[in-house]
């Protein structure tokens, strides 16, 4: 049987699992950092639970969020160039890097996140076809 699943599977549904599975990793360093930064704050009770909740549902939200978007960018390259190779990955880490530090509106720091994040996904998009 020599089927890929990423050939036959559709973007969306790629982007969707990768949702799930960074998202739940982020949901679980949201709750690791959370409850060690409440503990430094000093916070206790129902000001603690609140605290750590949030940090779980921000960490999660974040961390989905770009992973989806790095899924769906390099899948939709790929689609597009029809080709398969690093390139994809290392722009759509070019892309996600990028939006990530574009809050900051440093020209710098969205450069350095963008070639951070292209040399990341590339390296992880080889190790990965090796």
């Amino acid at each position: 049987m020599d089927t890929n699943i990423e050939k036959d599977t559709p973007c969306s549904s790629i982007a969707v699992e990768s949702i799930v599975r960074i998202g739940t990793a982020g949901a679980l360093w949201g709750l690791c950092s959370g409850s060690y930064d409440a503990n430094k704050l000093g916070l206790a009770g129902y000001s603690r639970a609140s605290f750590v909740a949030k940090s779980i549902g921000v960490t999660s939200f974040q961390c989905g969020m770009f992973a989806g978007v790095f899924s769906l960018t390099r899948c939709g390259i790929q689609s597009y160039r029809g080709r398969e190779d690093v390139i994809n990955a290392a722009a759509a880490g070019a892309i996600v890097g990028a939006a990530i530090a574009v809050g900051t509106r440093s020209k710098k720091e969205v450069a350095g996140m963008a070639a951070l994040l292209s040399i990341l996904g590339a390296a992880a998009d080889y190790s990965r076809t090796l």
